[in-house]
């Protein structure tokens, strides 16, 4: 049985909470690589305790085979619990037991008619839907069908108490042209308009600059299609570097000898096309490569958040190609989760509960920090300093190619005392019209946004 963390702990005395107040169908929001499935485990052993019928919804065999196998050791009574993927479930939904409890993982997925035709089956159950993200791509979000949201102890919180590994991220040149991207039904990319906006000579680029970031590191790479993944393996390889590729249409026998290779440190590379992302456990993941832009908020934190699973002594890198952090943020930013399951039109990063926090690129080493880590004008990772500099073509991938806007943006920084002291401070530590001004313009916001912002303050 396993010992519940005190977060998790927390996360289901809320669960019940919200259940004493009357709300059945709860969205319960806790990051990626915090254990969702043993908070589920351990509500179904409880449920099951008092003699009430469970059921488990997922959508992958991987995942429901893991999850069925934690359900066993929290001591669930398989008597008393159907576990199974919603595909399967959906087609014999008449002939399954009525439920007391449903428990619904990577959530996010319950607007599919899939999902709703089992949920309404059971008008009575009570529906905690599991997901680390509960925004959807789209306009329609969760709070169609739900009637309550508890958020879980933030990415930022955790990782200060060392259930999650810090991580250093870097943006290395564009690699992808944004302007040839397209959106599909699903609201993401298309893989047609993802391999016509991918620079060819990204497979290089890839694994240059895991040599020099990461060398040595267990890393897992995203990308978007088979032959793009096929070609990053190759290449490493031909570098001496161990990789292997894998995809939903490699045989189940030989994704689990790479996977196992992988735990087992035979193999450096696993590269892959949207099989490591949800619930698939792979505790050795020291660096994640996204080598395909998304628009999906989950798919990022997903990739993002791959590699942090703390080890004593432990930094994770995440190696972006993707330009994604630009759409979404650092993974670690808060997000207002509460706001993300209202339907209709947002914008992933208008999440953020800082949206004004300053990030910058460093041109040397492509990390990507906040500007309140930039010491004396230097890069926390690589101690180089933020300057100007002559730009080089992309193909270099020695220095970024800086635009003349970002050129001089840098330059005001480097030159304005006022600027320089509000790019370490966050919206709360601004507290006169003079900062607020200098931030707006340091983050190229409109002149109502100071207004808006010392109104809400008291400063006029």
């Amino acid at each position: 049985m396993y010992e519940l963390r005190t977060y998790q702990k927390n996360l289901i005395r809320k669960i019940v909470s919200s259940m004493k107040n009357h709300h059945r169908v709860i969205i319960v929001q806790s990051p990626p690589r915090t254990g969702k499935t043993v908070v589920m485990a351990e509500i179904a052993r409880r449920t099951t305790e008092n003699n009430n019928r469970v059921m488990f919804l997922i959508h992958r065999k991987e995942v429901l085979d893991q999850a069925v196998k934690t359900f066993n050791e929290q001591g669930v009574n398989p008597n008393l619990l159907t576990a199974g993927m919603v595909q399967t479930l959906t087609r014999r939904v008449d002939k399954l037991p009525v439920p007391d409890v449903i428990l619904v993982d990577e959530a996010h997925r319950a607007l599919a008619k899939s999902y709703q035709k089992i949920l309404n089956k059971f008008p009575k159950a009570i529906v905690l839907l599991f997901t680390a993200t509960p925004h959807r791509t789209g306009r329609m979000q969760l709070d169609q069908i739900a009637d309550d949201i508890i958020v879980g102890q933030s990415i930022h919180e955790l990782t200060e108490k060392g259930f999650l590994a810090p991580f250093k991220y870097f943006q290395p040149p564009g690699d992808f042209d944004s302007k040839l991207l397209k959106r599909g039904s699903t609201g993401d990319f298309t893989n047609d308009s993802m391999q016509q906006a991918m620079n060819t000579k990204i497979f290089g680029h890839i694994v240059k600059q895991y040599k020099r970031i990461a060398p040595g590191m267990q890393a897992v790479v995203y990308t978007y299609s088979i032959d793009s993944a096929i070609k990053i393996a190759k290449k490493f390889n031909s570098e001496g570097i161990s990789a292997v590729e894998v995809d939903g249409t490699t045989p189940k026998e030989k994704r689990d000898l790479a996977v196992r290779k992988f735990r087992e440190q035979e193999i450096k590379i696993l590269v892959n096309v949207n099989l490591f992302t949800e619930g698939v456990d792979l505790p050795n993941v020291d660096c994640v490569i996204m080598a395909r832009p998304t628009m999906s908020l989950a798919l990022y934190l997903q990739f993002s958040m791959r590699c942090l699973n703390p080890r004593e002594g432990k930094t994770a890198i995440i190696i972006d190609h993707a330009n994604n952090f630009k759409k979404f943020g650092y993974p670690d930013e808060d997000r207002d989760w509460k706001k993300a399951v209202k339907s209709g039109k947002q914008k992933s990063k208008a999440l953020l509960t800082d949206p004004g926090l300053a990030i910058v690129t460093c041109d040397y080493c492509f990390a990507v920090v906040r500007a309140s880590e930039v010491k004396d004008g230097k890069c926390p990772i690589c101690g180089k300093p933020i300057k100007v500099h002559e730009a080089k073509p992309v193909s270099d991938v020695d220095l970024v190619e800086a635009t003349k806007e970002r050129q001089n943006a840098i330059r005001e920084i480097v030159k304005n005392d006022l600027l320089k002291k509000v790019a370490n401070k966050s919206v709360d530590e601004l507290h006169s019209m003079k900062e607020l001004q200098a931030y707006a313009k340091l983050h190229g916001y409109k002149k109502g946004w100071c207004y808006y912002i010392a109104k809400r303050k008291g400063i006029i």
